[in-house]
């Protein structure tokens, strides 16, 4: 049997993961009253130098278990346990390397930060560290060092402006206080010391694009951020954000005029007053711009997208990588424009006019 297998990574490291448990003794858990701290798993994806060994696991059966509960789908419960990454568990970081760029990547609402895989282990492969965040209790299952696993315990959550308000701006303290560990004195991880604390950018998918705006603006380390298919709450203030800041998503549901959700872009648009894109992509669906969508498609059971898993990952990857390449490494041109050539699924939006190509 073919067993589901993630992209390779197109850089040139090999990759290292590992996973790192945090706990916010400041602040109790936001969504469960009887739990007096923020505890959260982290998963970290960088350049290592090993090139053989076991590859690391996707989701224990338990976790597979959980996200596919109550789901109508002719898979087995533990199939997303069988999904092959690339990346070696606790190798060690690249001992050559230094001042490495961070990337804090933020998952879609119940979704949990392995779904985030092929979007970590392909920065890390081009000399990032990405440090991807399991919000507790809004995921699927979240499991602990010690064998606990917090499932979901937002079913019985109105969903209201209110609620949503709090899952973002509750997902920018997790974002900051996974910061504040990292670049700490004493971090949980070994290779924090060598990462460039000046270099620092964040990008989620869904909850976690939109979330991505409230970190920003609740702390100036982040210096460029991505929302993928998320529509945002007006949090920006009237003197706007001046940071970098890419909107990718669906062609259909994100571009201007296409209803509600890219109305929500439309309205952050003249608030962010740095380097600014708009783009869609043609044939997506919403997981189209995670694993979900290309391991759909190896199940058997594809979500209806024109375009193809695989190829709409292709080029989330390459534009989120552009994105940070062009504003935390200082590239001297816009790689991000250098795109579109290669990847005509994909146009640039103005507000004011109707899309055009992407150059």
């Amino acid at each position: 049997m073919v067993l589901p297998t993630l992209p390779t990574p197109t850089g040139s490291h090999p990759v290292g993961t590992t996973s790192v448990y945090l706990e916010d003794v400041s602040r109790p858990d936001p969504w469960v009253e009887d739990v007096p701290t923020r505890e959260l798993m982290i998963s970290l994806w960088y350049p290592t130098a090993r090139v053989s060994g076991p590859r690391a696991r996707y989701l224990t059966r338990t976790e597979s278990e959980e996200i596919l509960a109550g789901k109508q789908v002719a898979i087995a419960a533990d199939a997303l346990s069988t999904v092959r990454t690339h990346a070696f568990p606790d190798a060690p970081l690249d001992p050559g390397l230094r001042e490495l760029p961070l990337i804090i990547l933020s998952p879609g609402f119940t979704r949990p930060r392995a779904t985030l895989t092929s979007v970590g282990e392909d920065l890390a492969s081009h000399g990032y560290v990405a440090a991807v965040i399991d919000h507790t209790y809004e995921t699927a299952a979240t499991t602990f060092p010690d064998g606990r696993v917090a499932a979901f315990a937002l079913g019985g959550f109105p969903r209201t402006p209110e609620f949503w308000r709090k899952v973002k701006t509750g997902r920018a303290r997790d974002a900051s206080f996974v910061l504040d560990r990292l670049l700490d004195s004493n971090p949980p991880w070994a290779g924090a010391a060598r990462l460039a604390a000046d270099r620092i950018g964040m990008a989620g998918h869904s909850a976690g694009g939109a979330a991505t705006i409230a970190a920003m603006l609740a702390d100036e380390r982040i210096r460029a951020g991505s929302n993928v298919d998320g529509s945002t709450d007006p949090l920006i203030p009237d003197t706007g954000l001046d940071r970098p800041f890419l909107f990718l998503g669906r062609d259909g549901q994100y571009a201007p005029g296409d209803g509600p959700a890219a109305a929500t872009w439309a309205r952050d648009w003249p608030l962010l007053t740095g380097w600014k894109r708009w783009l869609v992509v043609a044939g997506a669906k919403h997981h189209s711009f995670t694993d979900l969508g290309l391991l759909a498609d190896q199940f058997g059971m594809p979500l209806g997208s024109a375009t193809p898993g695989l190829r709409t990952m292709a080029i989330t990857r390459a534009y989120l990588r552009a994105f940070f390449d062009q504003h935390l490494r200082d590239a001297g041109r816009a790689p991000v424009d250098d795109l579109s050539a290669d990847h005509p699924e994909v146009r640039i939006c103005r507000p004011t006019s109707r899309p055009t190509g992407a150059g």
